[in-house]
């Protein structure tokens, strides 16, 4: 009876001990983890401190959540931000960081801490959400009339940044610019407009995500240089000087559900030893320069999408492209049925696919209609070329001999087969 009570006792303390230790290893948002240099994260109101860079600054390493308030920051150097599991959140538009420096330099750096020192080291989770970024009206060079600021944000070798809602407009620089962010950005609902180069540019990463935003005049909409799977998805693309989206010496990406229009050079650019890319379920409309060029592009699809009024041969697929799959697409002008159209049908022209020295092209299932020219023509350098169930009606309205439908001037080793044309 006696060792029952003291087994009693002994597991008594046992359980009591457990208890005591398990509550001094609990963490809960009251009480958060530390690390070993005994910070925790940190929620930072900016609007305490003198500067947003003093608010920056005191986020500990182990991260945190800084606020920034409403009003107009005027930046004469970049605001720099080098702590990782991050999120710098501001109140919409009404928190607006204005680029004020003179000499070309960013409003916003995210990049990992003594980065000159150690140039091969990452920042880890970072998200920037609902503030503005802008250059200042007033800082523009008299003689150019250009803006005498740089980026908007640059992020220097970022992984898994998340932009979320920013408005990044009329800067001297890109509106965004991510450098060797290496794993897992994402750029999304958030607006960049008539900024003096690219909206968002992209050197170097894997496994990106744009989806959702507004580009509108920047010189180019976007530029994606050295990276591996791109998703640009169910952006707008509107008004560009120059061009829309620029992929460049990148492997196994998806461009879809996108509006291009009216960008003054081309829609749609695949150059530098471009593969294994999807172009498909866009609509591209009314550009000046031409729709979607194929420059130097191999094992790439272009399927589905709506080509509306591209006035400069739609597609293009050039001499240092080849194993391209161009299927069921629409190159149409503006005609809605009843002998009716849309707009002063003079103004508005339309083309259909240019073929120059490529090889192992297949083209079928298409819609050709309304159009300047022939629906299809290829110099005598291309070679293996099939064409086959197409549709093509109206063609030539400016041409001063009415050329074949199907013009291939000689091309090698093709087969035309099934296709119904209009005479």
């Amino acid at each position: 009876m006696k060792s029952t009570k003291v087994m009693l006792a002994l597991l008594g303390v046992l359980i009591a001990l457990g208890w005591i230790i398990s509550q001094k290893n609990r963490t809960t948002a009251a009480d958060p983890a530390v690390d070993k240099t005994g910070q925790s994260p940190a929620v930072i109101d900016a609007s305490k401190y003198p500067t947003l860079q003093a608010a920056f600054d005191a986020v500990p390493m182990t991260g945190g959540l800084v606020k920034l308030p409403p009003g107009d920051f005027r930046l004469k150097e970049p605001l720099v931000l080098e702590r990782p599991e991050t999120r710098i959140e501001g109140a919409g538009a009404a928190t607006r960081l204005i680029n004020c420096n003179e000499e070309g330099q960013p409003a916003l750096i995210v990049r990992p801490p003594d980065l000159a020192a150690n140039p091969k080291a990452f920042v880890w989770r970072v998200q920037l959400a609902n503030f503005r970024i802008c250059g200042d009206p007033n800082c523009i060079d008299a003689k150019s009339s250009e803006p005498k600021s740089g980026d908007g944000l640059l992020a220097q070798r970022v992984n898994e940044l998340y932009i979320e809602g920013l408005s990044v407009d009329h800067n001297g620089g890109h509106g965004i610019n991510l450098i060797t962010c290496l794993e897992d950005a994402r750029v999304a609902d958030s607006i960049m407009t008539y900024n003096r180069q690219a909206g968002l540019n992209i050197l170097g990463a894997h496994d990106i995500v744009v989806n959702a935003n507004q580009f509108e005049e920047n010189n180019d909409a976007v530029l994606c240089i050295k990276v591996c799977n791109l998703c640009m998805n169910g952006n707008n693309i509107d008004d560009h000087l120059r061009h829309g989206v620029v992929i460049e010496t990148t492997y196994g990406s998806v461009l879809s559900g996108n509006m291009i229009e009216e960008c003054q050079g081309t829609a749609v650019i695949l150059d530098r030893d471009c593969h294994g890319i999807t172009v498909s379920a866009n609509v591209i409309a009314h550009n000046y320069g031409g729709g979607v060029d194929l420059r130097d592009a191999w094992g790439c699809t272009v399927s589905a999408n709506t080509f509306t009024v591209d006035e400069m041969r739609a597609v293009v697929v050039g001499p240092d492209s080849g194993r391209i799959t161009i299927t069921g697409n629409n190159f149409s002008d503006r005609y809605i049925g009843e002998g009716k159209y849309r707009s002063n049908r003079e103004c508005d022209r339309a083309s259909g696919i240019h073929l120059a020295g490529t090889s192992d092209v297949a083209i079928s299932g298409n819609l050709f209609s309304g159009l300047d020219r022939q629906a299809i023509e290829a110099d005598a350098e291309c070679r293996r070329i099939v064409i086959t169930g197409n549709v093509m009606t109206d063609l030539n309205h400016r041409t001063d001999e009415k050329r074949p439908a199907l013009d291939l001037r000689g091309a090698q080793k093709t087969i035309v087969d099934n296709n119904s044309v209009a005479e």
